[in-house]
């Protein structure tokens, strides 16, 4: 039966696997399912193991798992689950209501999170709501299998030894309300192809978005990890991590304005975080604020390649071309640099109130990356969502979707080329601290 593209309707059937250990359990559950005309239950399995192969096989919608298992439990079925079928949404069951559960459940990956015995109007609600909210996720990944697939262009190795490129994206704005938020979280979408790890870090200490836009919340944030940045390990670091529907890693920024001063009161604290974890990566990412501070200068210095954000204004192209030139005066190579407009308006339409990119690039000598069209409407749709804008429709033509996985794409395969012709990875420069001291005036 044909889906339709707006969420579950008439058209929509949800196909659901079963897993417990208990077969009455699996089969109260079956029977409940089959008097709703819209979920056809494709599978029902006793082990982890066997959930795991058999999701391959039948790629459900949902998969409803139960925690405790003998063989191989929930989490961590849960977390193979979701790695190796992407577009499948997992609930977890317990008969245990318990944070540390709760929490286990959500970084291994699972959506939701229902408590036994369960309530059958509850059961009904949360594979509807999940099925809903993973849907733009689900086509966004079968549009790039669509596509042919991803051409990976190195071998990654398995999860236990695996050595990554952990190249870092850094995205900037010299001015607020430029989008910069909108831009770093759907590049960091649009670098998930498959097989690829990314990870999105707000470092927007004061006023970060990246959670509101994504709809996410985490007990621990950036702050957590400042704090004891000369003990992070990995296990720590994935604690504090959180992970959003789409599988894409974000690391939040502190939870209020006032717990800013924690990490900036260590300025090279994350760029040392970043060093630790980046070959656990492919792509990491890093929203900014717009405040050039001693944080931000080691981040610039890290990063591979800056985005550097502006719209087609005066004010925007002033502080673009101071921008450019600061990077000038620290020596960054030119390619480092990738200027994209944002916020743009029909070049030929008679009462546009924006400057024309032409006359930008003129005036500012250097070329525009990317044109990303103005539409307030499809953000604020997928912001109401908890969704990158590329994964809020259907139809990835359509402005400014097209644009935005045009620049990722872009950025995607300058780096992994670039990864392939050189063998070594540049060091980062080793600057004198404070602004004016990079540039020789103290």
């Amino acid at each position: 039966m044909t889906r339709s593209t707006s969420g579950p309707g008439e058209n929509d059937v949800i196909t659901i696997m079963l897993v417990d250990d208990i077969p009455e359990t699996r089969e109260n559950i079956k029977k409940l399912l089959a008097f709703e005309p819209d979920f056809k239950v494709v599978g029902s399995f006793g082990t982890g193991r066997e959930a795991v192969t058999q999701a391959k096989e039948l790629r459900p919608d949902i998969v409803v798992m139960d925690i405790n298992m003998p063989d191989m439990d929930g989490i961590q079925a849960t977390s193979e689950i979701t790695k190796a079928i992407p577009t499948a949404a997992v609930i977890m069951m317990s008969v245990q209501n318990d944070p540390d559960y709760l929490r286990k459940a959500m970084l291994a990956g699972a959506r939701n999170f229902l408590t036994k015995p369960i309530d059958t109007d509850e059961l009904y609600n949360t594979i509807r709501t999940v099925y809903a909210r993973n849907k733009p996720i689900a086509e966004q990944y079968r549009a790039l299998e669509d596509r042919g697939g991803i051409d990976i262009r190195r071998t990654i190795t398995s999860e236990a030894g695996e050595v990554r490129g952990g190249h870092v994206i850094l995205v900037y704005s010299p001015q607020g309300g430029a989008g910069k938020t909108t831009l770093a979280t759907n590049i960091a979408s649009g670098l998930m192809k498959k097989g690829i790890k990314v990870l999105l870090i707000d470092a927007d200490v004061q006023f970060g978005d990246v959670g509101v836009f994504l709809k996410l919340q985490g007990q621990s944030t950036l702050a957590d990890l400042v704090s004891k940045v000369d003990d992070v390990d990995v296990e720590f670091f994935d604690s504090v991590v959180t992970t959003h529907e789409s599988g894409l890693k974000v690391l939040l920024g502190p939870a209020r304005p006032e717990f800013a001063d924690e990490v900036e009161a260590n300025p090279t604290a994350l760029t040392r975080i970043i060093e630790q974890v980046a070959s656990r990566y492919d792509f990491i990412v890093i929203d900014t604020s717009t405040h050039i501070s001693e944080m931000l200068l080691s981040l610039m210095d890290l990063a591979e390649k800056i985005v550097l954000v502006s719209m087609p204004t005066l004010s925007g192209v002033k502080n673009a071309r101071f921008m450019l030139e600061l990077f000038d005066q620290l020596n960054y190579p030119q390619n480092k640099i990738a200027f994209v407009l944002n916020k743009t308006e029909d070049e030929r339409a008679r009462n546009r109130t924006t400057i024309p990119s032409d006359i930008i690039e003129k005036h500012l000598k250097h070329p525009i990356q990317a044109r990303i069209p103005s539409d307030e409407r499809v953000i604020l749709n997928a912001i109401n969502k908890g969704v990158p804008v590329i994964a809020s429709q259907r139809d990835r033509n359509k402005s400014p979707i097209r644009e935005l996985i045009e620049l990722s794409d872009r950025i995607y395969y300058t780096l992994m080329d670039e990864q392939e012709s050189s063998p070594l990875v540049n060091e980062p420069q080793k600057k004198r601290s404070g602004l004016g001291l990079r540039l020789g005036r103290a």
